[in-house]
């Protein structure tokens, strides 16, 4: 038996092989037989004498090349020349004209064949860059737009597009190099119905990457042309001609501000408004189409609010006009009622209305303020729309949905402090408690309150996604605003804490909800009630609220730290094996934040106790290698995955059959891309985490380079020996203080040394050598010497203060001694005057002596009295004079001396001094000898 089926599976296999075989035989002969028919036509066409002839040979022509590849493929190597002869020279024979140009498109449509292999030669493509090649065959084809017959023309613009399909550049370039080549296909938008449809679909095609072509088809008057027609099918409600027409202007606006421009300053944005207009019950009227439609203008209105490329200089002033410039048109009405109102829409509708508000308001004042004041609903159940955007935030089982609206009070609270104030302020924890709460008194509760309820809820029911929700929108109210961190930190629970004696803060509370989801999730081998998609973000997002929280808020890290377990959890949770890597690395930056913010002396609580338990329970390499895991995670996230939708074109749109199911199966494929994260994980988060990762590194390497406490405790060994002199105590002491010094140096200078080397762990090779810091001994060796500097620096001042002083006190005797120079002058002067009266005195006498012979006192006698008693008076004063000059002498040898030590030239100081002290002398020694 065994035998027998292996012979018929052979049998089998060769009847296969001779199937195949004949088959292959069978399409070469075909092949061959359909290249003599087109070669037989093609020679009809050309040679043929009848008209009625060649315009068989034509109609049998196409019939062939629509039908067979093959036929396609024989039609490329040679119908070109003869086609295109027929365009150019009968022009007359429109019969030939419209079979030729039917027989060109036939040539250029692509034919499914089952057996066909994909490798094989497409004869479609080839035709395209056939025909494409040479600018005058496109010159050509766009003179026949001009022609008066329909057929012409719509035939003309199919193949045109079928030529944009396969060949576009070369298209593109072409159009562009023939005069007036845009302004005859813009005219055929005012045509005929069907030649306006395949030119609006030309254009669209046209415009998609071809800035040079938006820019003409702009100025042709594109934009009144496109609303016209818009208008003329309806509006929302029309069919696909308004897609169409939707698709031209989202290529014509976007990325493109100058286009954006025109648009404000030519038609103004109220067309394009008047599209999103719905009235209050009419969900029995929202098909598909019109789903679609309004689709297209919600991506419309967020081409706009984009304001163009993001590197272009004027794209923010451009961006800010068109923001105002929507508000004032009342945008912001019309997108509440699609987004927020009008639940009964489709979810891609609700979720752009959604994201088109938020980029409304994103950095807007005023704008800030028309969404803070906005009502929506009827009476008398009017609520303010934030409240309700916030009740679709928490409530909504849709992920998009969810990310949607994060996203409004994300872009409301980017630059809006008083707005954010404005939301904190309301947050009041309500009386009752979650147990007896009624969802019906949502409508009625203030923001705040509604959005602490939903950051409580998981006491009673354990709704962790509501409140990781909650979480992520409280995140948005203490970003960067340091006034609600601390109105928010005040917040209180009733229920008192045993450890602090108090009531339970809410920054605990958080906390405490964070450490249930992560026991919730690893509870039972991860079989938990949270929903499976929700586990991904739950969280981080959490974690995310800490760091907002923490930042640059020490009441906060003081808060947070005042609960011992806290610190010890987060370290269990750095070094868990199985937390994620997003936990893992941002309750690394929790922890950095523990040590950067950190204003506590209190043993246990202050910066260097927490470096020391993550040095002691973690170590410092693998707690900085989470830094590095989690910006690799970041990175494999993309972003741009869950900004917008993707565009719909015709051919999407033909192939949708349920909204609803279609949009399941793109967020299912997205969901393994973790779109939430990438939502709420943006580039301003990832870009602050890369600033906290750069501090944390250097804070800690700070910490290892100073002592723990500043007050030193002196050994009992050093007190003062019995027996031992001041001086050699003082020695000692001396020398010991200088070994301990240079020890404490040298360990400061290890300690930095390592603490730096393990802070730049897995960064080493994405630094710059040029970039690299210096070691950390090296800076605890420049931290010394900055200290000698310092003194040093303070000690010269002090020497010049001296200096100064000591230059006073000099000019002050130089002054004194210059007085008693002039009293000994005036001394020598009166002294002199006596001599001269003495003399004149003794002449008198001798001269009265000679005159008579009567008695006379005996002059002598009386001179050498007068002499004596003169000379004891001027001794008297003279010895008051030396001991006075003495000891100013003293003091200037003295002055002199410091003032030598100090710099100073003592000679210029004293140059000038005593020149005329010696005139009092010689005149003495005169009248000594005389």
């Amino acid at each position: 038996m065994e035998r027998s089926k292996g012979v018929f599976k052979r049998s089998q296999g060769s009847k296969s092989f001779i199937k195949i075989s004949l088959i292959s035989r069978l399409d070469a002969s075909i092949s061959t037989l359909l290249r003599s028919y087109v070669e037989r036509f093609l020679d009809r066409i050309s040679n043929g004498v009848r008209a009625e002839d060649r315009r068989a040979a034509m109609a049998e022509l196409q019939s062939v090349v629509a039908e067979s590849r093959s036929a396609q493929l024989a039609f490329g190597a040679m119908g070109f020349p003869v086609l295109l002869s027929v365009l150019k020279e009968e022009r007359d024979d429109v019969e030939m004209i419209r079979g030729a140009l039917e027989t060109l498109v036939s040539a250029l449509t692509p034919i499914d064949t089952a057996h066909g292999a994909k490798n094989d030669v497409q004869p479609a493509s080839m035709n395209s860059d056939l025909l494409s090649r040479e600018s005058e065959n496109i010159a050509l084809l766009l003179s026949l737009l001009s022609e008066d017959d329909f057929y012409v023309r719509y035939y003309t613009l199919q193949l045109l597009t079928a030529l944009l399909t396969h060949s576009p550049n070369r298209l593109q370039e072409a159009i562009l190099s023939i005069p007036r080549g845009i302004t005859r296909l813009m005219d055929m938008l005012m045509d005929r119905e069907v030649i306006r449809n395949e030119a609006l679909l030309l254009l669209t095609y046209l415009t998609r990457e071809a800035e040079e072509i938006q820019k003409i088809v702009v100025f042709e008057g594109a934009f009144e042309k496109i609303f016209s027609i818009i208008q003329e099918e309806g509006g929302s409600d029309g069919g696909v001609v308004v897609q169409d027409c939707l698709e031209l202007l989202k290529n014509l606006i976007r990325k493109n501000a100058s286009n954006q421009m025109l648009l404000k300053e030519t038609t103004g944005f109220d067309p394009i408004i008047s599209i999103l207009k719905l009235r209050r019950g009419s969900a029995f009227n929202f098909t598909q189409q019109k789903t679609i439609n309004l689709l297209n203008a919600l991506e419309t209105i967020d081409l706009l609010l984009m304001g163009g490329l993001e590197d272009d200089p004027g794209r923010e002033a451009n961006r800010l006009s068109n923001q105002n410039a929507l508000a004032q048109k009342k945008i912001l009405d019309h997108l509440v009622m699609l987004g927020v109102e009008s639940q009964w829409a489709s979810v891609s509708v609700r979720c752009l209305a959604l994201r088109c508000i938020g980029d409304l308001v994103m950095k807007n004042p005023y704008n800030h303020d028309s969404l803070a004041n906005k009502l929506v609903g009827e009476e008398p159940h009017v609520e303010p729309a934030l409240n309700a955007i916030l009740r679709i935030t928490l409530r909504t089982t849709i992920m998009q949905e969810f990310v949607a609206a994060d996203y409004v009070f994300k872009c409301f609270c980017e630059m809006n402090t008083v707005g954010q104030a404005m939301l904190a302020s309301t947050m009041v924890p309500q009386l009752q408690s979650s147990s007896n709460f009624n969802f019906k008194d949502e409508g009625s509760m203030p923001f705040g309150s509604l959005l602490l309820h939903a950051l409580l809820s998981s006491e009673g029911n354990e709704d962790l996604e509501t409140c990781c929700r909650a979480a992520s929108v409280l995140s948005y109210i203490l970003k960067d605003n340091a006034q609600c961190r601390e109105r928010v930190l005040k917040i209180e629970l009733d229920v008192p804490v045993p450890s602090l004696g108090s009531p339970e803060p809410l920054l605990h509370r958080v906390v405490k909800f964070f450490a249930l989801a992560v026991s919730t999730r690893s509870k039972d081998n991860g079989q938990s009630r949270i929903n499976t998609e929700s586990e991904s973000y739950i969280q981080p997002i959490i974690l995310r609220l800490l760091i907002t929280w923490l930042a640059e808020c020490p009441n906060a890290v003081k808060c947070l730290l005042d609960s011992p377990p806290h610190l010890t959890y987060l370290l269990e949770l750095v070094s868990s094996p199985s937390a994620s890597i997003f936990v893992r690395g941002l309750a690394s930056v929790i922890l950095g934040e523990c040590i950067l913010y950190n204003k506590s002396e209190e043993s246990g609580k202050d910066a260097f106790s927490v470096v020391d338990a993550i040095s002691q329970k973690i170590g410092l390499t693998a707690y900085f290698l989470n830094f590095d895991a989690l910006q690799k995670s970041f990175m494999s996230i993309s972003p741009s995955s869950v900004q917008h939708l993707k565009p719909l074109s015709r051919s999407s749109a033909a192939s949708m059959v349920d909204m609803e199911e279609i949009e399941k199966d793109e967020m299912n494929q997205r969901h393994e891309h973790d779109p939430v994260l990438a939502a709420i994980f943006d580039f301003s988060f990832v870009t602050s985490l890369k600033r906290l990762e750069v501090d944390i590194r250097n804070i800690v390497v700070d910490v290892y380079s100073h002592t723990r406490s500043k007050i030193t405790v002196v050994p009992a060994e050093l007190e003062q020996k019995d027996g031992e002199s001041e001086k050699d105590y003082i020695k000692r002491l001396k020398t010991f203080i200088e070994k301990q010094c240079i020890d404490m140096q040298d360990l400061l200078g290890r300690n930095a040394t390592l603490a730096e080397e393990m802070a730049r762990t897995g960064r080493a090779g994405a630094s710059d050598p040029a970039d690299k810091p210096s070691s950390g001994r090296e800076r605890v060796q420049s931290e010394a010497l900055r200290q000698e500097l310092k003194q040093a620096v303070q000690s010269i001042e002090e020497l010049k203060s001296e200096k100064a002083k000591l230059e006073a006190e000099a000019s002050h005797y130089r002054n004194v001694a210059g007085k008693m120079e002039s009293d000994l002058k005036s001394l020598s002067d009166a002294y002199n005057s006596l001599e001269q009266d003495n003399y004149r005195l003794e002449s008198e006498v001798k001269a009265l002596r000679k005159g008579g012979d009567a008695t006379y006192p005996d002059v002598e006698v009386i001179k050498a009295e007068a002499r004596e008693e003169a000379q004891k008076e001027s001794e008297t004063e003279l010895n008051d004079l030396l001991v006075c000059l003495g000891q100013e002498q003293s003091k200037v040898e003295k002055l002199s001396s410091r003032l030598t030590e100090l710099g100073e030239d003592v000679d210029s100081l004293l140059e000038g001094i005593g020149d005329e002290t010696g005139l009092p002398d010689d005149d003495d020694d005169d009248e000594d000898d005389k």
